[in-house]
């Protein structure tokens, strides 16, 4: 699989989101088989945090494009999602 270049971080949420999400479907297949030692656990533990919180900021991006299409009269009004909103 390529590497990530320079150029890569202008991608879209999306595809940056589909990206992240199955690299971490992948790393928490590979932890769940148990054959990790224990630091290799400590450092797919660490990467796979990085990667839920890109796909976290993906979705929180997503939603506010959302909100700015839903409402384009008051696209200042648009507010980050809140996961601990509503729930």
């Amino acid at each position: 699989m390529a590497r990530k270049t320079p150029d890569a971080a202008d991608a879209s949420p999306v595809a940056d989101f589909e990206q992240s999400l199955d690299a971490l479907e992948q790393l928490v297949d590979k932890m769940e088989q148990g054959q990790l030692s224990l630091e290799d656990s400590l450092a797919a533990y660490e990467r796979g945090v990085g990667l839920y919180r890109r796909c976290q900021a993906a979705l929180e991006q997503a939603e506010l494009r959302v909100k700015r299409l839903t409402d384009p009269g008051q696209p200042d009004s648009a507010e980050p999602f809140d996961a601990g909103r509503d729930a």
